[in-house]
């Protein structure tokens, strides 16, 4: 069953762009690791610095090992230092029923 990671940033209004075009650059390259499936990039419609990025992944297993390998990523490093808070993850599966 696959798995949905989904990420939350807040980047400053002056930052706002750039921390798009990141999170946009972080996205490109999780295609190519095992186990990635889609994502898509939601921009809250009265923060353009609020980013969610809801992702699917085969596993859990193939997310948090991606997580694992990224994390020293320029990308990632740019990222984290853009933002005004720390990024957030949640790992959630589909509700059934």
């Amino acid at each position: 069953m696959s798995i949905y990671s989904i990420w939350e940033s807040r980047f400053p209004a002056a930052r706002a762009a750039e921390g798009r075009a990141v999170t946009e650059a972080i996205w490109r390259d999780m295609e190519g690791f095992e186990g990635y499936l889609s994502h898509e990039l939601l921009v809250d419609a009265d923060d353009p610095g609020h980013l969610l990025v809801v992702s699917r992944w085969a596993s859990r297993e193939h997310a948090d090992e991606t997580l694992r390998l990224y994390a020293g990523h320029p990308n990632a490093r740019a990222a984290n230092s853009l933002v005004t808070e720390p990024r957030r993850r949640i790992i959630a599966s589909r509700a059934e029923g």
